[in-house]
C-alpha cells in the first residue's frame, strides 16, 4: 500500500500597482521560465492587471487571508490608500515593491509642486489642451445610469509606510527579478526571515563598493556636465569625469547594471545603511570634490549641476527630510 504524502499548501499571493509605471509588474513576469517554480508554489488570488478579481472580492477575503503581497506604485489618491489599507488588513507580509512604494518614487517628484499647480498646468496651460470653460476632473458626476466617481487626487505622494505598516522593502526600479526570485523561494520554503522592516533583495554595500570603474582617493572636478554632453571613456568613474552617479549614497544590489551599461546610477535602490537621506549624502559627497576654495567659483561649479533637486530627490522625495516643498 502506498504511504500518502503530504502536498504542502501553496502560498496565496497577491500585486497591487498603486501610482506607478507598470514597470514593477513587467519585473514579476521578467523571470521568465522561473515563473513556472512560482505558479508551482502560489495562486495568485489579486493582480488587477492579469486577473478578473474586483475589489469588493478582495474585501470578502478573510483578514490575514492572502500571505504575500507585493504592493508597488506610491500613494497619490484616495483609492491608493483604500487598496493599501485593505491589503495591510488582508495580508500576512506586505512588501514595498520597487522605488514608489519604497520612497515615492519618480511620482514623488510632485512634491516638489502642489495638486493646484499641477492641474492648471494639465487642464489649462498644456500646449494642446484646449479647455475655454477651465472644466477640472470632478469626484462625483451624475448621469442618468447613476453617479460616476474618481479618486481623489492628493495634494502629497506619500511612500506605502506613510500610509500602513510595512514588513519588507524590495528596492529597484524595478527590482531585479533575480532579487524577487530570492526573497520568494526564502518565503516559500519556510526559511526564517529577516526582522521586519527590513530591506530585502539587496546589499549593505554602495554602488561605489561594488562598481569596477577606476576611482581615484581624491575626486576634484571644476565642473558638472549631463552625460549627453561628454564622451563617457567607459573605465573612469563618472563622478571623476563630472557626470552626477549617485553611486556614493545607493544601496547596491542591483548588480550596478546602469553602470555596466555605460549609464550613471540614479539612486532608484535607495540609501544605503549609512545614509538616511540620498540627497543630503550626494550634496556632501559632491562639496568634498569641487576643485576650489573660492566662493564664487564653488557657485559656478554648483550651478553646473542640471536640476539638482531632482537629480538628487529622483526616486526619494516623499521619504526624504525634505519630503516637499512647503506649500
Amino acid at each position: 500500500m502506498k504511504e500518502e504524502t503530504s502536498q504542502k499548501p501553496k502560498l496565496k499571493l497577491a500585486v497591487y500597482w498603486g501610482a506607478a509605471c507598470g514597470g514593477c509588474c513587467v519585473s514579476v513576469l521578467d523571470v521568465h521560465e522561473k515563473l513556472l517554480d512560482v505558479i508551482a508554489a502560489a495562486d495568485l488570488v489579486f493582480w488587477p492587471i492579469a486577473l478578473d478579481i474586483k475589489y469588493k472580492d478582495v474585501e470578502a477575503m478573510p483578514d490575514k487571508y492572502i500571505d504575500v503581497t507585493l504592493f508597488n506604485g506610491a500613494v497619490r489618491n484616495s483609492e491608493n490608500e483604500h487598496i493599501a489599507k485593505l491589503l495591510r488588513q488582508k495580508s500576512k507580509v506586505l512588501v514595498a515593491y520597487g522605488s514608489c512604494a519604497h520612497m515615492g518614487g519618480i511620482p514623488g517628484l510632485a512634491n516638489f509642486t502642489t495638486k493646484e499647480a499641477i492641474f492648471k498646468r494639465v487642464y489649462e496651460e498644456s500646449e494642446s489642451t484646449v479647455n475655454p470653460d477651465k472644466i477640472f476632473p470632478q469626484t462625483h458626476f451624475d448621469v442618468d445610469e447613476g453617479t460616476l466617481e474618481l479618486p481623489t487626487f492628493y495634494n502629497d505622494v506619500r511612500s506605502l509606510n506613510q500610509v500602513v505598516d510595512v514588513d519588507y522593502y524590495l528596492p529597484g526600479c524595478p527590482p531585479q527579478s533575480e532579487r524577487l526570485l530570492e526573497v520568494f523561494t526564502l518565503i516559500a520554503t519556510g526559511a526564517p526571515l529577516p526582522p521586519a522592516g527590513s530591506v530585502v533583495g539587496a546589499s549593505e554595500k554602495t554602488q561605489c563598493d561594488e562598481c569596477k570603474r577606476t576611482k581615484t582617493e581624491n575626486k576634484k572636478v571644476k565642473r558638472f556636465y549631463r552625460p549627453i554632453d561628454i564622451k563617457d571613456d567607459g573605465v573612469t568613474c563618472f563622478l571623476e569625469q563630472g557626470v552626477i552617479c549617485m553611486g556614493p549614497s545607493t544601496r547596491a544590489g542591483c548588480g550596478v547594471r546602469c553602470i555596466v551599461g555605460n549609464a550613471p546610477c540614479r539612486g532608484c535602490y535607495g540609501p544605503s545603511e549609512a545614509a538616511s537621506d540620498p540627497g543630503a549624502k550626494m550634496l556632501s559627497a559632491i562639496a568634498t570634490m569641487i576643485d576650489s576654495n573660492n566662493e564664487k567659483e564653488i557657485e559656478k561649479v554648483v550651478e553646473t549641476i542640471d536640476d539638482p533637486a531632482g537629480t538628487f530627490y529622483r526616486f526619494s522625495l516623499p521619504s526624504s527630510i525634505i519630503r516637499r516643498t512647503i506649500v
